[in-house]
């Protein structure tokens, strides 16, 4: 019997104690944080969200989720309470999205604030304030996939109808003229490498300098023609100076008359008389 009453009574202190401990660990893990609550609605698929998710501030926890069902306000529509933090600052502006945690895609509610407001949102038990719940990452992604596929398909169905029978043809015809217009610049720069070669090789031009020379040939032709002008200008000048009544010519002229009429008195008076003198003196000189 007395086995049996020791054996008793350490169960029963056994039991005390494990209440006890299980008491004391709920009193230190009790909450004792103020929360609000607040709701979302919307009517967009909300997969891996699941009640005790976490809620985030800029990626601050700050409350969590409480519970998941239906809107009885709007039909149709899924509706989220969540508990936040009474010291997490939620404005008029604030406004939620589902995110989801790396592999697991486990999803959580994300706020943020566009800052368009700093009025607080009023708190109520009773009847929750709305918090404005938009489309996530992944929700934007799916859609702009479905956007993508559509311009896919069509750009699919355009190439189907570009790349047809008779199209196909057109492009052959093209690819074949432009072999050709290819084969003609080849021939093209195979004459211009020939070409430079005759003007660039061993006894090639040196076309800045030549060009350079070119200019100052035609700087000097230039100055040459001016000069030119210039002595023609005078040459008319003298030439009218020449021709003038009584001018040079005239005298010359004159002057050529006078000797003229000179030379044939001296031929016809002088050298008479200078053969007989001539004629005269051989005489003397043989006697």
């Amino acid at each position: 019997m007395e086995n049996k009453a020791h054996a008793l009574a350490a169960g029963a202190f056994v039991l005390v104690v494990t209440a006890l401990l299980a008491l004391l660990s709920i009193w230190l893990m009790r909450d004792t944080t103020q929360r609000d609550m607040y709701e979302m609605s919307t009517s967009d698929i909300i997969s891996g969200l699941q009640p005790q998710a976490a809620v985030n501030f800029r990626g601050v926890p700050v409350g969590k989720v409480e519970v998941i069902g239906f809107d009885t306000k709007v039909k149709g529509n899924v509706l989220i309470r969540i508990s936040i933090d009474r010291d997490a600052p939620i404005t008029k502006s604030v406004f939620a999205t589902v995110a989801s945690q790396g592999v697991t895609g486990l999803g959580f509610i994300q706020l943020d604030d566009k800052g368009e407001s700093a009025e607080r949102l009023v708190p109520n038990d009773s009847d929750p304030p709305r918090i404005p719940l938009k489309p996530g990452r992944l929700d934007n992604f799916l859609k702009q996939g479905e956007l993508i596929l559509k311009q896919v398909e069509q750009a699919t169905n355009s190439m189907n109808q570009v790349l047809g029978p008779d199209n196909q043809k057109r492009i052959a015809l093209a690819l074949e003229n432009v072999g050709q217009a290819a084969s003609s610049v080849s021939q093209l720069s195979t004459s211009m490498h020939s070409i430079l070669n005759a003007q660039l090789g061993p006894e090639r031009v040196d076309i800045p300098g030549l060009v350079k020379n070119m200019d100052s040939s035609l700087t000097s032709l230039k100055r040459t023609s001016e000069q030119a002008n210039s002595t023609i200008a005078e040459v008319g000048v003298t030439a009218r100076r020449l021709n003038e009544k009584g001018g040079p010519l005239d005298k010359l002229s004159e002057g050529g008359a006078a000797l003229a009429a000179g030379v044939e008195t001296f031929s016809a008076a002088t050298l008479p008389k200078l053969g007989e003198v001539a004629d005269e003196t051989t005489r003397a000189m043989r006697q």
